[in-house]
């Protein structure tokens, strides 16, 4: 847990700077990288912040960054950074944002930190050694009816012609499950499956950076994470189920129904 502690620091210091300029940033200040993804210089800067700190961790090591402020490479150890994730609801105000950082050691996740900024917390995890919030152990829930099951996700802008299908697996379960939540950060949604909070989480559209530490987090607690055909590529194959294991082959059922078949 050396490395852990290393870290956590690092982005506890960074999250103050974000909690620093919530509510500050101009309209002016705004780039739309497209219609549905805003980017500011909060953004640029925890991310330079992070990079720079990070750095002489593993001076070996590449990155792999959303906003790219530095050259992103793969290499024996990679570290992944979304250094704001929720950058609409930062920017409006809604206090549902987080950073995410994971570290891969030859393409596996080996460590795995997601800091839920305006509430403080703190959720990390290492390979086979259990997950944390704050310190202290996590597990997933033992909600075994899915009917019971509270579920999140996010609305995917990328690929309009998947949208309809993609709302019918909503649909399915808004109706038949304790209901559907949309947070705008996905990763606080696998922490939150991870911790209990959620029962499971799916979503497609997504990047490495928005899911590598939470996955970690989620699997470290008990869960269970796929892609939609319950294969392993959910890290760089942009779509995620991740739950609480005891409702996972429900859920690919209904996506594979709504969503997957023509």
């Amino acid at each position: 847990m050396e490395l852990i502690k290393k870290v956590i620091p690092i982005i506890e210091k960074v999250g103050v700077f974000i909690r620093e300029h919530a509510g500050k940033v101009a309209l002016d200040d705004i780039e739309h990288k497209t219609l549905n993804n805003m980017v500011s210089y909060v953004d640029k800067t925890a991310e330079k912040m992070l990079v720079e700190n990070l750095r002489p961790i593993i001076p070996e090591a590449g990155f792999l960054t959303e906003e790219e402020t530095v050259s992103n490479e793969e290499k024996e150890w990679t570290w992944i950074i979304d250094p704001l994730d929720g950058t609409t609801n930062f920017l409006h105000g809604i206090p549902m944002f987080s950073i995410s950082v994971a570290l891969l050691h030859n393409n596996e996740i080996q460590y795995g930190w997601v800091y839920d900024i305006m509430h403080s917390d703190m959720f990390y995890a290492q390979l086979n050694t259990g997950a944390f919030l704050n310190g202290n152990p996590i597990r997933i829930s033992g909600q075994e009816d899915f009917g019971q099951a509270l579920m999140v996700t996010g609305f995917p802008y990328e690929s309009p012609e998947k949208i309809k299908k993609y709302m019918e697996v909503f649909f399915e379960l808004m109706m038949n499950t304790r209901g559907v939540r949309r947070m705008g950060s996905a990763a606080l949604d696998l922490v939150y499956v991870a911790c209990g909070r959620f029962d499971g989480y799916y979503e497609f559209g997504l990047n490495a950076w928005d899911v590598a530490a939470g996955s970690l987090i989620l699997k470290e607690a008990g869960g269970k994470v796929s892609d939609f055909k319950n294969g392993n590529d959910f890290v760089f194959g942009r779509e995620i189920v991740a739950t609480n294991g005891k409702i996972h082959e429900r859920l690919l059922e209904i996506i594979k129904e709504k969503f997957l078949e023509e």
